[in-house]
């Protein structure tokens, strides 16, 4: 899932991941909720690749969670 071969490479994490702090670069903190509208809106980035992003970001600590509801940029 993370390099797929058969698929489009708009669909990995990685390039997802660089979406995904692309927008938090410029934003800092964000509510999950306003991180999926703003993503599927200029995306069109599922909930299901949206949180295996999210995950993978968060493992390699390059986000964190505030709350429960926040995310925050850690780079």
């Amino acid at each position: 899932m993370l390099m797929p071969n058969n698929i489009k490479p708009e669909l990995s994490i990685y390039y997802n991941g660089y979406l995904v702090l692309k927008y938090l670069k410029e934003i800092k903190k964000i509510k999950i909720s306003d991180l999926y509208i703003m993503m599927f809106q200029l995306y069109k980035m599922s909930y299901k690749v949206l949180v295996f992003t999210l995950d993978w970001l968060y493992l390699i600590d390059a986000i964190d969670f505030c709350d429960s509801e926040e995310i925050t940029l850690c780079i």
